[in-house]
């Protein structure tokens, strides 16, 4: 009876121990209102992971991004097909800052939003939690871009593993409604040292073979179906984005062509001509009075384009 008795006790403490460990276990993640936003962040509080709906989505209109015309031909083409159900691939953007690689993800989601593609921005401290997001996602209706910015690893990072997993490293087949596209300005988004030379191999007829070193770094990269190059903006591709945003922000045709030369200048103190500091360069010329519906200031008479000050910096040149 005494031994019934101290089976019972153990037994109960047993179940108040496992209790007690439920609770502090992490709760699975939990679905968003999924009608509340076209895109969506992933968070993790208290160890729990979900999703964010984003309140207020950057509007950016594709026919607002210039001299990128090839790759957004090959990246709308992409989105179109996954948005209706077709075959399309992961997509890797790469190349030189400022030239609009986050802009066109941005631009395919407004343009498309309507026939139900949506948006999950990730950091890559999460990527590790992928395959939940995969499992939240599954059985929606919407088709879903992961999406990665400023994308690169250091060595050993395990969110480099998880990510080449979710690709098309697992036993179980990608989710058709989602898709990854990430942006980054490392084409194989591991640091590449002088000694990872040494792992290649010649053979007697000079065939070149890389090492591990060298195949581990482009794995990933490779498990990217479709990849975009973006390179550095001539001046006449810089002005043209200068135009092409000052004609965003309201402005006139002659306030347009007094911003040619300070829009010069404005690039040269940055010491770049990319279209984020055309866009940076147009929002400071059409704030400071250039819009055509600030045209009459004062008294009533026109206020000529080349009168309100010149950006900051401009005067010091």
């Amino acid at each position: 009876m005494a031994d019934s008795s101290d089976l019972q006790h153990l037994l109960q403490r047993a179940h108040d121990l496992i209790n007690r460990l439920e609770h502090l276990m992490p709760a699975p993640a939990a679905a968003p209102d999924f009608g509340a936003s076209i895109a969506f962040r992933w968070r993790r509080k208290n160890g729990v992971g979900f999703l964010q709906p984003v309140r207020q989505v950057a509007s950016i209109a594709l026919q607002d991004l210039q001299e990128v015309d090839g790759q957004k031909e090959r990246l709308v083409r992409n989105t179109e097909q996954f948005v209706h159900g077709r075959p399309a691939n992961n997509v890797l953007l790469t190349g030189a800052r400022g030239t609009g690689k986050s802009s066109l993800i941005k631009a395919c989601l407004q343009a498309y939003a309507a026939q139900g593609l949506r948006l999950i921005e990730v950091d890559k401290a999460e990527l590790t939690d992928l395959p939940d997001i995969a499992d939240l996602i599954a059985d929606r209706s919407e088709r879903f871009i992961i999406f990665c910015d400023d994308l690169s690893f250091d060595e050993g990072e395990p969110g480099y593993k998880a990510l080449k997993s979710v690709l098309d490293g697992t036993v179980s087949a990608a989710a058709d409604n989602l898709l990854v596209y990430a942006t980054s300005n490392r084409r194989h988004l591991l640091p590449e040292y002088k000694k990872d030379n040494l792992t290649y191999t010649h053979t007697e007829d000079g065939e070149v073979h890389p090492g591990e070193v060298i195949e581990e770094k482009i794995s990933l990269s490779e498990r990217f179906g479709l990849w975009l190059s973006f390179y550095p903006f001539s001046q006449e591709e810089y002005l043209a984005i200068v135009a092409q945003w000052l004609r965003h922000f309201g402005c006139d045709e002659a306030a347009m062509a007094a911003a040619r030369q300070p829009s010069l200048v404005w690039a040269l103190q940055r010491g770049s001509r990319s279209g984020r500091v055309a866009w940076q360069f147009a929002r400071d010329w059409a704030g400071r009075e250039h819009r055509s519906d600030h045209a009459h200031l004062g008294t009533g008479a026109a206020a000529a384009p080349n009168d309100a000050p010149p950006p900051d910096g401009l005067d010091r040149v």
